[in-house]
């Protein structure tokens, strides 16, 4: 099995782009990042599963599989497209919760962790 370069390329610009917008501070990037991200690992798994073009299943008298794409990448690949919908509309809602509670799309610091990093810091230097 040969892959394709470019394909293997935007693969990993899709999840570098992914996890870079995941690590932000706003929701609504951190909701893109997931996206990218999840759509990135679905390439993966297409490309990982057989060439481009071939059929997942051929007739039971055929006895070269070489030639055949795997059916369980095409089924993991819609099942993570599902997963990643309703992942997509669980954040969407928090991020509207957020937005009429806060009026802003900013996950903002807790102060409790804020206190305890601090407190660490003065007790323990060399950290």
């Amino acid at each position: 099995m040969t892959a394709n370069l470019t394909l293997l390329v935007v693969i990993g610009v899709l999840t570098a782009c992914g996890v870079y917008l995941i690590l932000e501070r706003a929701v609504s990037k951190m909701l893109l990042g997931l996206i990218l991200f999840g759509n990135a690992v679905n390439l993966l798994i297409l490309t990982a599963g057989g060439g481009d073009g071939k059929p997942p299943i051929r007739g039971e008298t055929e006895t070269e599989t070489e030639d055949m794409a795997d059916p369980l990448a095409q089924a993991m690949v819609l099942t993570a497209i599902v997963i990643t919908m309703g992942v997509a509309a669980f954040v969407l809602a928090l991020a509207y919760r957020a937005y009429m509670l806060t009026t802003t799309d900013d996950v903002a610091n807790d102060q409790e962790d804020v206190d305890v990093a601090r407190r660490r810091a003065r007790e323990d230097p060399e950290r």
